[in-house]
């Protein structure tokens, strides 16, 4: 069994830690691009979505609208083990509506209802939600409540409701990191480990991927969205 944690302040170093672990763990689940750890390009994004959550787990020290926030699913057992999390934006300026980040459970316990729980918990605090994933993920949503209301890139954007909100969201600007000196250094190792061939091949694989995933998601829009006869 598990105990949801509702945290509107950083969490403590160790289950912080814990968090940012699963992101580099369950990359492939959590980040829209999807890429698997065959692909050379894998480790370069590891680094961005994990410091683009050590980045929202920053922002939710302070007083700021719309800051982020943290729901944890700990071990009744060991409440000191983190077996899942949601992290979720609330908007500035609708207080019913929040857009889910990033969600994940442990491989170990899946499917015995955290993911659920956590969704239905935000979605009870929050009514007017909203996630984008990908169209492989789109039926779990479904099954919370959600509804697709339109393929966005790569990914399907699913509410609570009927249509977006209007409001705003305090959402990671991801440009000074794709530009920073760490992402820099990465992508010049990766070149020097596997060679510009290997690298250039990577990304047509990861353009290649994103192009499917679009597909997907328009497909799986529009069939939502085809009248049924019944």
């Amino acid at each position: 069994m598990f105990t949801l944690a509702h945290l509107d302040t950083p969490p403590p170093e160790s289950l912080k830690a814990q968090v940012l672990q699963m992101v580099v763990d369950y990359l492939s689940d959590i980040s829209p691009v999807s890429l698997t750890p065959s692909n050379p390009l894998f480790q370069l994004y590891q680094y961005v979505v994990g410091y683009e959550v050590h980045l929202y787990l920053q922002s939710m020290d302070g007083a700021q609208p719309g800051k982020p926030k943290l729901m944890l699913a700990l071990d009744d057992e060991d409440p000191a083990r983190v077996l899942g999390f949601a992290l979720y934006l609330p908007y500035v300026d609708d207080p019913d509506a929040c857009a889910l980040v990033y969600l994940t459970v442990q491989a170990s316990h899946r499917r015995n209802g955290i993911g659920s729980g956590m969704v239905a918990e935000m979605v009870a605090r929050y009514p007017h939600a909203q996630v984008a994933c990908v169209a492989g993920k789109a039926p779990f949503f479904e099954a919370q409540g959600f509804h697709a209301l339109a393929a966005h890139g790569p990914q399907v954007l699913m509410n609570t409701r009927r249509e977006a909100s209007p409001g705003t969201l305090a959402v990671q600007d991801l440009e000074p990191i794709y530009r920073s000196t760490e992402v820099r250094q990465i992508h010049t190792y990766l070149l020097k480990q596997h060679g510009q061939k290997a690298m250039g091949d990577a990304e047509r694989k990861r353009d290649r991927l994103l192009d499917q995933l679009a597909r997907q998601a328009q497909a799986y829009v529009a069939e939502r969205q085809t009248p049924r006869l019944h």
